[in-house]
């Protein structure tokens, strides 16, 4: 039986309401997320906010389901 993909997501704001966030700054943010198994799966920035809002996903296991903190 092939059982469905759950998934887990994540919500990040990155940068602040002064100053945006650079290139650098965001590869390696995201870079760091890759290397946890998450896959961007939205980025935004919301209205003229130099903030970026990344939505990232993952499969939901075993393992992952006893980190949440949420349920």
């Amino acid at each position: 039986m092939n059982e469905q993909t759950r998934w887990e997501y994540q919500v990040m704001s990155i940068g602040s309401v002064w100053k945006g966030i650079k290139d650098e700054q965001l590869q390696a943010v995201l870079n760091e997320l890759g290397t946890q198994g998450w896959e961007v799966a939205s980025v935004h920035t919301p209205g003229q906010s130099p903030k970026v809002v990344i939505v990232v996903k993952r499969p939901l296991t075993v393992s992952t389901r006893r980190q949440r903190s949420m349920p």
